[in-house]
């Protein structure tokens, strides 16, 4: 066990996690040539695209170490990687892949400099007590800052100069030391081989052919294949088919043991059995108690997610099953809707979430599906004094029964050059921000902290914020309190008819703004029929914006040349009829894109 090493990546997005994993393996022979390519750890196809991590993966390497200097021993050391991602969306993913580890590679992009993720990040990791490793990357880049960073990172961390790598992983300068870090500096895992197993599942995949294979890291105790085991939490047991260990393929092994990272498959097939989080142990000989896994995931923003044929709604029943295991921050339960018939109402951590959801669903389970206007969750306290969750704006009670609306806040970090304080300090106070406090990280880096609605940030904040900085300024929050708010409830009506899925709990301020541009908007989308269609936007019976797409008409009266006006006025007249019954009995299609043009509506 003196010989493992677990250990994660972690930095703010695009810092070149990904491509110093693939030195990692390169300099290790995890991998051939001819196996090799750029960001091998990213294995999906989305993810490639992107340019981004969207899943942490684990990968195990053996790193020959030839000791000296007073270090460990020198000898063959087993080292787990976990690559995670550096977006804010995703640091759920983050969190469980800190929990296995007992160190963490803190990379920092000497171009940029330390930004939110970083620090939010970091700070996820000094919780968990392990030890900290800070790599400079991309030193060999010309506009790259070394001194600069350097001191940056010495006032975070509180290090030394000499305990800071550098390193570039496009070109592999500074690995061979930081493999030697590595082993020297990152404790190897505590736990005791004689006791009763103990393993935490920190991830999950479905296998079609081989049902649920479950990612563990084994705490005390050790596993071998054939043995028979039982899940915690859930209390079912099932028999050890295959153990073994993850490199780029699952490589079986006859054991696991202590301290070390592995997957289990016992041809299970039901989704609902496998929790992250959850504990195996042995059937004959089980432990006390469960291993405290991570904290419940807190999802920020809600949305209905319908089928196409409401025929496919048990298969995307099961598709998101089978989606929930391998990302374990998606959290649904069934909802109907007068507009879309049955769906599931669906919580995210953000907007770049929601849409690597959809576009999985759709690569991965072939789901294509109708997404409803996304809003956060609030709590509405009624006239009889009870508190009520309100994740869907058609759960709303009567108006006359509401006391007051609570809706989420949250504390926003900002670090951006100081060129684009000014802007910044706009687009949140627009945002409904307060400023809480503002500090110069040094002469030219600025770090703004705002308490701000959940609800103004889910839309386009982000978008906003990096297009004002020219992509400098980077962002971080966390959810503080629920705040007493005046909220109103915007309905769209198409003919008088309500559609449920457009309608958007939104402070009253904004809403005759955002009511008019929703209805211009709508106007382009919805095709023409054959009778007229009023679009309008309502609070309660009070109508505040109206747009018409105007109908198809035939001209009835072409074929009258001259004659008396009656003759014309007669057609003219039928015609009016008929589109007045037409209108009874037509129903107005919303198409796809309409939900979704609400989010770009600027």
């Amino acid at each position: 066990m003196k010989n493992i090493r677990n250990f994660c990546i972690i930095a703010h997005i695009d810092h070149g996690k990904s491509t110093l994993a693939d030195r990692l393996l390169e300099a290790t022979n995890t991998l051939s040539s001819r196996e090799m390519e750029n960001q091998v750890l990213d294995s999906m196809d989305l993810e490639k695209e992107k340019g981004i991590t969207i899943k942490s993966h684990a990968i195990q390497m053996v790193y020959d170490y030839k000791g000296g200097n007073g270090g460990p021993e020198a000898g063959r050391y087993t080292l787990n990687l976990l690559d995670t991602p550096g977006h804010v969306d995703f640091s759920y993913e983050v969190s469980r892949a800190i929990a296995s580890c007992e160190g963490a590679l803190l990379v920092v992009d000497a171009t940029q400099g330390i930004q939110a993720q970083t620090i939010s990040n970091l700070y996820l990791a000094v919780d968990h007590n392990l030890e900290i490793i800070p790599v400079l990357n991309k030193i060999d880049v010309e506009s790259a800052m070394v001194d600069v960073v350097k001191d940056q990172v010495i006032e975070l961390l509180g290090c030394k100069e000499d305990d800071i790598l550098l390193a570039s992983a496009k070109t592999g300068q500074g690995v061979p030391e930081i493999l030697d870090a590595i082993v020297e500096r990152i404790p190897s895992p505590v736990g005791d081989t004689q006791a009763p197993l103990q393993a935490l599942i920190f991830d999950s995949v479905f296998n079609p052919f081989r049902g649920i294979i479950a990612y563990f890291k084994v705490k005390n105790g050790s596993i071998k294949s054939g043995d028979k085991v039982k899940f915690f939490n859930t209390g079912k047991e099932y028999v050890a088919d295959e153990v073994g260990v993850l490199q780029m393929k699952l490589v079986p092994r006859k054991e696991i043991s202590t301290g070390d990272v592995g997957y289990i498959i016992s041809g299970i097939k039901s989704a609902v059995e496998v929790k992250v989080g959850d504990t195996i142990t042995h059937t004959d000989a089980p432990c006390d108690e469960a291993i405290a896994g991570f904290e419940e995931v807190k999802p920020m923003l809600f949305a209905g997610m319908y089928p196409i044929e409401s025929d496919e709604y048990e298969d995307l029943r099961a598709s998101l099953e089978k989606f929930q295991l391998n990302d374990a921050s998606l959290v649904f339960e069934p909802e109907s809707s007068l507009a879309l018939g049955f769906g599931f109402r669906c919580g995210f951590l953000g907007l770049l979430h929601m849409e690597i959801v959809q576009e999985r669903l759709f690569r991965e389970f072939d789901m294509d599906c109708i997404t409803t206007v996304p809003n956060v969750s609030y709590k509405v306290y009624t006239t009889q004094g009870e508190c009520l969750d309100v994740h869907n704006p058609s759960g709303l009670p009567e108006i006359t029964l509401i006391d007051h609306i609570d809706e989420p806040y949250i504390r926003a970090q900002i670090i951006s050059k100081s060129d684009f304080f000014g802007p910044i300090m706009k687009l949140c106070l627009d945002k409904r921000g307060t400023l809480v406090s503002q500090h110069f990280l040094s002469s030219d880096r600025v770090e703004l902290n705002y308490d701000m609605p959940l609800a103004e940030i889910v839309f386009d904040f982000y978008d906003k914020l990096k297009s004002i900085s020219k992509g400098y300024a980077s962002f971080d929050y966390h959810v503080i309190d629920f705040r007493k708010s005046d909220l109103v409830k915007l309905d769209i009506l198409l003919n008088g008819e309500q559609v449920d899925a457009l309608s958007s709990l939104i402070f009253r301020g904004h809403a005759y703004d955002f009511g008019r541009r929703m209805c211009e908007k709508l106007k382009e989308l919805i095709p023409r029929q054959q009778f007229d269609i009023a679009i309008q936007a309502a609070i309660g019976a009070k109508i505040i914006a109206r747009e018409t797409v105007k109908a198809v008409r035939k001209d009835v009266t072409a074929k009258c040349y001259g004659g008396d006006i009656t003759r014309k006025r007669k057609l003219l007249e039928k015609q009016k009829k008929g589109k007045r019954r037409m209108r009874q009995v037509g129903n107005v299609e919303v198409p796809q894109s309409a939900f979704m043009a609400v989010l770009k509506l600027d």
